[in-house]
């Protein structure tokens, strides 16, 4: 593919933009990427995780739109405020994470999908760990079930949730 700015060239950087939910592709060779004032990965100036992270901080979920820095939240024991927090990408201190959490859990759920870790469980070891697991899943099913009024399918649940709680109580 040819760079679609000169023709001349190959095109050796590919960039896709979305903006409002509308794709836009670009395709430049690198001279005419630099011309036009393109970010080029892995060079001075070039994109990077950190600028993408710092981005991700700003976005405010609630409104839609980038954060404004009318009142700074700032962690009452380190004193980093949450516009250094975004640059820095990293915390001052532990208690940094308590101070910052409004902002924190939408990004964390955006990232990764969900606020608590629910990566892999050792399967030799992790046993416990899963019933634990299926006992949570089970009584938010149950609530579920309690709330739509539909007592059989309950009190099965509130068995199987006995019997699991038996079984992880036998085996400590």
């Amino acid at each position: 593919m040819l760079c679609q700015e000169c023709g001349k060239r190959p095109a050796t950087l590919h960039f896709t933009k979305i903006v409002n939910g509308e794709k836009t592709e670009f395709h430049f060779c690198e001279t005419c990427a630099k011309e036009k004032g393109e970010l080029i990965p892995g060079t001075p100036g070039g994109f990077s995780i950190h600028n993408l992270l710092s981005g991700l901080l700003d976005f405010d979920p609630s409104s839609g739109t980038v954060s404004s820095k009318a009142r700074p939240i700032r962690c009452e024991h380190c004193g980093l405020t949450y516009s250094q927090f975004s640059k820095l990408g990293r915390f001052g201190c532990s208690h940094c994470y308590e101070s910052f959490q409004d902002k924190l859990d939408p990004l964390f759920k955006r990232v990764h999908g969900n606020t608590q870790h629910v990566g892999k469980v050792p399967k030799r070891s992790g046993q416990e760990i899963e019933q634990k697991r299926e006992v949570e899943r089970l009584k938010k099913e149950l609530q579920t079930y309690i709330e739509q009024e539909e007592f059989e399918q309950a009190a099965e649940l509130r068995d199987r949730i006995r019997d699991l709680d038996k079984k992880s109580a036998g085996s400590s």
